[in-house]
C-alpha cells in the first residue's frame, strides 16, 4: 500500500470517517447541482420526453 505512512499522522478512526463524509458530501453537491442547474432532469424524473 502506498499511503501507509499516512496512517502514522492520521489515526484510522478519525481519517476514515472523515473521508466517508467527503465523499459523501460532495456526492450530494454534485447532485444538488445537476437537479438545481439543468432544465431537463425534473422532466426525466417525471418520466417525460426531453424533446
Amino acid at each position: 500500500m502506498n499511503n501507509a505512512k499516512m496512517w502514522l499522522v492520521v489515526k484510522p478512526t478519525v481519517g476514515i470517517p472523515l473521508f466517508l463524509t467527503a465523499v459523501a458530501l460532495s456526492s450530494f453537491l454534485v447532485h444538488a447541482g445537476l437537479v438545481l442547474n439543468t432544465t431537463w432532469i425534473g422532466d426525466y424524473h417525471n418520466g417525460t420526453s426531453a424533446e
